[in-house]
């Protein structure tokens, strides 16, 4: 009777055996698995990043381009119409201008134009009226022409000259953006703006002629609203043309694997 148990306990051990082999290699092979998986995933995620950040980093750099390049011809037409008037001692040969105002208005074009996606992805409303670069660059010219506007139009005082171009730069937003989300932000940036501009000539850096609000001209906050709309346009189509970019290259990947 004692031989036949010990040779069930025999049978029955060499049978467990196997079972806790498999068991170990299954969770040996699991864990290899986890292993590679998260590699994958970490090196997927520092990949995304870097180029998250490059394309910031391009984004912002052409927006500091546009910003100099407005800041140059907008600023060069305000002083040849003795709107704006610098000191002889700021004043640089490069059209005219002072040296520090390209470099100012480029990193405003820069962080404005990379503000106005980052607020649309933030409250959930993907801007995505008229997201072309034709309707763009249309919007650029409304912005130029509302400039010249200002140094250019005769009025019979400059409260004329203020609800115009208030009107027009309206008009502005409702023709090329209609979102809350810029509505709010260039009134934002038009406060801001102005401020710093009431700021700058108090101190004496610059002056305009025949100031009637405080210290600067009535209608200069309506150029920084549609300066910012303007700006902001191109910041989300630079946005959404990367977007674009990134999703096809993920298709084409996808295909190829």
């Amino acid at each position: 009777m004692s031989r036949i148990e010990e040779a069930c306990w025999s049978c029955s051990c060499t049978r467990v055996r196997p079972s806790e082999s498999n068991g170990t290699l299954l969770v040996a092979k699991v864990h290899e698995m986890m292993t590679i998986v998260s590699s994958i995933l970490g090196s997927a995620y520092c990949s995304l990043v870097s180029g998250h950040t490059m394309n910031l980093v391009r984004r912002g750099l052409v927006l500091f381009t546009v910003g100099v390049f407005l800041a140059l011809v907008l600023n060069l037409l305000q002083i040849q119409r003795h709107v704006t008037l610098f000191p002889e001692e700021v004043i640089a040969t490069i059209f005219s201008s002072a040296w520090w105002v390209p470099p100012c208005c480029g990193t405003a074009a820069a962080v404005v134009g990379l503000l106005y996606p980052c607020i649309d992805r933030h409250l959930g409303e993907p801007h995505k009226f008229k997201r072309e670069w034709a309707s763009v660059m249309r919007c650029v010219a409304v912005f130029v022409g509302i400039n010249h506007a200002s140094a250019k139009l005769d009025f019979a005082n400059n409260m004329q000259l203020s609800l115009t171009l208030a009107a027009l730069s309206l008009g502005l937003w409702w023709t090329f953006d209609r979102s809350r989300s810029g509505f709010g932000l260039g009134l934002t940036i038009a406060f801001v703006a102005t401020l710093v501009t009431q700021l700058l000539v108090y101190n004496g850096v610059y002056q305009y002629t025949s100031p009637d609000f405080l210290y600067i001209r009535s209608w200069l906050p309506c150029i920084f609203f549609s300066g910012g709309v303007t700006v902001g346009n191109i910041g989300r189509q630079l946005a959404m043309g990367v977007s674009e970019i990134t999703h096809k290259d993920c298709l084409d990947k996808m295909h190829k694997d």
